[in-house]
């Protein structure tokens, strides 16, 4: 009796900020909602530290705290979600800590592709981003059926930055460019003489985030202002919004308060757009 009572008071909690969520949606959707947000995902192990948690237990209160924004997200009908889940630079962390996060974003992967998760209730399509060949086997292949059981879905968009930095990306992209060139390097002579053999458009075709647009939010969590070598390339007009919670504590009003300053400066940074 006593655990229904208790399922019953979730659930008409769980209504009630439902129904909260829509209010709010309704109201920012008189404004400009942002095409895309990125996540820096910063706090884990820190949280994990402040509540006298065992290792890797913020990883996992982490998660769950993901899966909340995305939902927040796909609620205000932003198409484009990236996160930061991996850095190349995570590898120098302890074997033991690197294997333990390999082996729950595995778990985490695959739970992706239930009949009941939330890309799957959100039609969301699922894209790995990084240099994926550094990641286990296992892992991989998890991610690459994570991508093909996803690929119909087409009301958003879930970008997965794992083995990624933006430097990477960018040497990655330059160096595609110029392979590809290279296959038409007389054409191109002929044609322009001693001009450029690569330009802007030609690496950006090959950049690993070519698969949304620029992010017009990014959220990093824990006060901390820096992008950690996370898409570079693609925040030159991004607003980057700093709350001081670490990433487990983040909760739905401060993606509010971060759609509001984007709104806010939206004239602003539209006009730098079309001026540059």
């Amino acid at each position: 009796m006593a655990k229904q009572s208790s399922n019953r008071a979730t659930q008409v909690i769980e209504a009630v900020g439902s129904f909260l969520r829509r209010c709010i949606g309704s109201i920012l959707s008189a404004g400009p909602i942002p095409k895309h947000i990125a996540f820096i995902m910063d706090g884990n192990r820190r949280y994990a530290k402040k509540q006298n948690l065992e290792e890797g237990a913020g990883h996992r209160f982490g998660y769950s705290t993901l899966m909340d924004m995305l939902k927040y997200c796909y609620e205000l009908d932003v198409k484009y979600v990236t996160i930061y889940a991996f850095s190349i630079e995570n590898f120098k962390r302890r074997p033991e800590e690197v294997q333990s996060t390999m082996q729950l974003i595995q778990e985490k992967i695959e739970g992706l592709i239930e009949k009941e998760s939330i890309v799957n209730r959100y039609g969301v399509r699922v894209h790995f981003i990084g240099n994926l060949k550094l990641l286990s086997k296992p892992v991989q292949l998890a991610a690459e059926r994570a991508m093909n059981a996803t690929w119909h879905n087409s009301k958003a968009v879930l970008s997965i930055c794992i083995a990624y930095t933006s430097t990477d990306e960018i040497v990655n992209a330059v160096e595609e460019s110029c392979k590809e060139k290279q296959k038409e390097k007389e054409k191109l002579l002929d044609e322009i003489g001693e001009g450029p053999l690569i330009d802007v458009a030609d690496v950006e075709k090959h950049m690993y985030m070519a698969v949304a647009p620029d992010p017009d939010i990014i959220i990093r969590t824990s006060g901390e202002t820096r992008l950690s070598n996370f898409l570079l390339w693609q925040s030159a007009r991004s607003l980057l919004y700093s709350p001081g919670v670490l990433w487990p504590e983040i909760g739905f009003w401060h993606l509010v308060r971060s759609v509001l300053d984007f709104q806010k400066n939206y004239a602003y940074t539209e006009k730098k757009s079309k001026e540059s």
